[in-house]
């Protein structure tokens, strides 16, 4: 079976998550859509189309004008080397004790890691990028340091990596939330597939203000794994929703952003734990004054 692909580059996540649910109306439909971050510093993301009948070039063409993107690169390919590219792309990635790969590298997973199974269709967001590397490697370093938590929020959660990383390691009761329903929907199958739905529970809500993460607040351990600005404005919620002494994650900043990110926190009672730069990313690691409320 022949296998079309679609590919276009435009700036942003959320215009790159709008042209992606877009796609899906394109007649013929695609068999899969991935938005991928280009882990180059640029900001670009890319946009894919899978079709097993060629797409419209008119249709893609007017897409790509309306959400502001490049011209689409439509490739035919053969369906056999489709999976063996799928599968070298989504090797393995271990990150401390946690190992995250496909359902084809599932016995490689040495016995004493925390192995997390992420589907080769739901490509995007699968830890092969530096923030979710980074953001796995500081819960590492908590772990490590004896820290424990017995209510965790991961916030943006993409495909809910970080929800399970610390649901199987800490055995805490964990929210993952994002904006766009796809991710939620992504991550409740992977919290599904993984077997951590009794301890993992979904929500599609924009920033904190949803009632059902208001309830289960106060946090020991967030995750904010988004872009700099973003986090940035999401300081003062995110302070009012987590426990004194708790540890937040953040991730999603270029190195030269950073500091910046780090000051606004501090500006709100936080105060450094450890910093680690992965690539262009750098991830942050912060604890909340005991004496904040």
């Amino acid at each position: 079976m022949t296998t079309y692909t679609a590919l276009t580059t435009l700036p942003g996540r959320a215009p790159a998550e709008a042209l992606g649910l877009a796609i899906e109306a394109l007649n013929p439909a695609p068999t899969g859509v991935g938005v991928f971050e280009i882990e180059d510093g640029s900001g670009l993301w890319e946009v894919g189309g899978y079709f097993t009948e060629r797409p419209d070039p008119a249709g893609l063409a007017l897409l790509a004008a309306m959400h502001g993107a490049a011209d689409f690169t439509v490739s035919k390919l053969d369906d056999r080397d489709w999976v063996a590219q799928v599968r070298r792309d989504l090797t393995p990635v271990v990150a401390g004790r946690f190992v995250l790969h496909g359902a084809h590298d599932a016995a490689s997973v040495p016995p004493q890691a925390v192995g997390l199974r992420i589907e080769a269709a739901m490509a995007f967001g699968t830890g092969h990028h530096g923030t979710t590397q980074g953001c796995l490697l500081l819960l590492e370093h908590l772990l490590r340091h004896g820290v424990r938590a017995r209510q965790v929020l991961d916030l943006g959660c993409g495909t809910g990596v970080l929800a399970m990383a610390a649901a199987a390691s800490l055995h805490a009761r964990c929210l993952a939330a994002d904006i766009d329903p796809l991710a939620v929907a992504t991550a409740r199958e992977n919290i599904r597939i993984n077997r951590l739905h009794p301890l993992i529970g979904t929500v599609e809500a924009a920033g904190l203000t949803a009632e059902r993460l208001r309830r289960h607040a106060p946090y020991d351990l967030v995750f904010a794994n988004i872009l700099a600005g973003p986090l940035k404005r999401l300081a003062r919620p995110v302070a009012g929703a987590m426990a004194p002494g708790g540890h937040l994650i953040l991730s999603g900043v270029l190195t030269e952003q950073a500091r910046g990110v780090e000051a606004v926190y501090r500006g709100f009672g936080f105060s450094p734990v450890e910093r680690l730069a992965l690539g262009p990313w750098t991830s942050l690691c912060l604890r909340r004054g005991r004496g904040q409320k």
